[in-house]
């Protein structure tokens, strides 16, 4: 492991998930989520705010999510497209980047929001 690269422990199973297209019977599409398998993660918490909504507060927490690399074009690369689910808590992909130069890990920028 290059100097670059710190260890990264992942401890945490998470499924990631993509939206697909589904018709409502009204002409239109309703988005609906197809797993797409199960990944190791480290999850980190970044930042976190709560915005009030009226009747309700809106809080909105960031994190940095790291996992193993997986090659450009692959069902299992997630994309800001994507989600990650663990058990009823969703985190929205908001960005993916290689970790190194050699890809061995991707890091996703993600956001779980939760009405209050």
């Amino acid at each position: 492991m290059s100097p670059a690269v710190k260890a990264v422990t992942l401890s945490r199973k998470l499924v990631l998930e993509r939206p697909l297209a589904a018709p409502d019977g009204a002409g239109g599409f309703a988005r609906t989520w197809e797993a797409l398998g199960t990944v190791w993660a480290d999850v980190r918490l970044r930042s976190g705010r709560e915005r009030d909504g009226g009747d309700m507060s809106l809080s909105s927490v960031r994190y940095k999510i790291t996992l193993r690399g997986a090659p450009v074009g692959s069902q299992m690369r997630p994309t800001p497209d994507c989600r990650f689910r663990d058990g009823a808590r969703i985190f929205t992909i908001e960005a993916v980047a290689e970790s190194d130069g050699l890809g061995r890990y991707l890091i996703c920028h993600a956001t779980e929001e939760e009405a209050q």
